[in-house]
């Protein structure tokens, strides 16, 4: 493999990974607000607990969220210097902004959040806890802007340097962080982070209930997952329809990779689960005619553009985009599903939930993880051959004097420090839900019908 493809692993590879933990800390900082908001407002001591609890968990996610993003900003000079050139001035406005308005907040306020316990007053504390989520949801905007950019550029000139080289410059800062695209993928990505919060909380409330451990602590914490992933899954399908038609609008190329689409015809079909066949130029499976159609352009005759009204050399990896792209939507599906089960069982106070549906939701931890990771794969790679869509090429973009031997020796490096990180992680959060809550919230052994009924 070439430097590029090598250099492309090992940035997926990272980014991968790392992606697992800021959206448990985003996710997680909605619920401690809810928590912490509602012991203050009842004085039950059980909310405090509750909160105790998740902010142990909520503090892992966030330390090692910081711990495996600082190498991505260091892989960007040292692979791809000539695209942090190109972006350097775009990157910098919107990446600083980061630094000012989300590190400085989260710096501030999370040494009060995860040690000021007995220390400060309890509104403070609260406030403290907005503070730190309203950091954290910072850091997502300014990095979900930049890559918004990317996927649509707007406010910038292309100048040429005094060597020859052409960046992109700011000349309008607004329209930059306003691109077309970023408030659709900036809802889109932090609803999907919420997802990821609930669904880690209802796993391990599922988990205790499975093993009739923690009972009160268990059943309020699932109705909180329960609250937010009903919600942000019903949100989720208006986000998913207004991005896809931003897509369509912006990125046609990308969207007929994301649909399968190879030709232009009217009642556009979309498809509920299928493959491509590359050489035939095909998709097999279930489609509904003329629905693509009528998502896209609320007409039901009106063609989506096809992969034939573009440049062969500008189409993606149609299969990859098609089945990652698919493999969201239907973990999308799963999650709402999870979400429903568990909401029909509160709406019919009958928490002594079936054994076979408490394990669904023990592994519905992995759902929003899976579908954020294909999601930013599927967007990621259908926008290929670009790194910045119509501006400058992947294959521009990587470091010129780099050595297929140094990205092999990066790579293996990061494979075993992120490898590590992940055991790390899992070792420690299985730690904290076998060790349970507080002793002192453990309520008398009830039968487990009376607790739940």
């Amino acid at each position: 493999m070439d430097v590029e493809i090598l250099s492309r692993i090992q940035f997926a590879f990272t980014i991968t990974f790392h992606y697992i933990y800021p959206p448990l800390s985003i996710g997680l900082s909605i619920a401690l607000i809810m928590m912490e908001g509602m012991f203050l407002k009842t004085k039950d001591i059980l909310w405090e607990k509750m909160a105790k609890f998740w902010l142990k968990v909520f503090s892992m996610t966030f330390a090692l969220g910081v711990a495996t993003g600082i190498p991505l900003m260091f892989s960007l000079g040292t692979n791809w210097s000539r695209y942090s050139r190109f972006v350097s001035d775009v990157s910098g406005s919107l990446l600083g902004a980061e630094g000012m308005f989300a590190f400085l907040i989260e710096a501030g306020f999370l040494g009060v959040l995860l040690f000021g316990w007995n220390r400060v007053s309890k509104k403070m504390h609260f406030l403290s806890t907005i503070l730190v989520s309203v950091g954290a949801h910072f850091s997502a905007i300014w990095i979900v802007s930049f890559n918004s950019w990317m996927q649509t550029p707007s406010g910038h000139k292309l100048t040429t340097l005094a060597d020859g080289t052409t960046v992109a410059e700011v000349v309008n800062w607004w329209k930059v962080f306003l691109s077309p695209s970023n408030l659709s993928h900036l809802t889109h990505v932090l609803l999907g982070a919420w997802m990821a919060g609930a669904f880690l909380i209802i796993s391990v409330s599922a988990y205790y209930m499975l093993k009739k451990q923690h009972h009160k602590f268990a059943l309020r914490s699932m109705k909180i997952g329960l609250i937010i992933a009903l919600i942000t899954c019903a949100l989720q399908l208006v986000s998913a329809d207004h991005l896809a038609r931003k897509v369509a609008t912006y990125n046609p190329e990308k969207f007929a990779a994301f649909e399968g689409v190879y030709t232009t015809k009217p009642y556009t079909s979309a498809y509920v689960f299928g493959w491509v066949d590359a050489n035939q130029e095909k998709v097999y499976g279930l489609s509904i005619p003329g629905l693509l159609s009528w998502m896209t352009h609320r007409n039901l005759e009106t063609p989506v553009r096809g992969l034939d009204q573009f440049p062969r050399e500008n189409w993606s990896n149609v299969p990859a985009v098609f089945q990652l792209y698919h493999l969201m939507i239907s973990l999308w599906a799963v999650m709402t599903l999870t979400a429903l089960i568990g909401g029909y069982y509160w709406w019919k106070k009958q928490w002594n939930i079936r054994p076979i549906f408490l394990k669904l939701m023990i592994l519905s931890v992995a759902f929003p993880q899976l579908a954020n990771i294909a999601g930013w794969y599927s967007s990621c790679m259908g926008r290929q051959p670009y790194t910045v869509y119509k501006l400058l090429k992947t294959k521009e973009a990587f470091s010129p004097i780099i050595t297929q031997g140094q990205v092999i020796g990066s790579l293996i490096m990061f494979v075993i420090m992120y490898l590590l990180f992940f055991v790390l992680f899992l070792v420690l959060l299985d730690r904290k839900i076998k060790a349970g809550p507080e002793p002192d919230m453990q309520e008398e052994q009830l039968p487990y019908r009376d607790v739940y009924s």
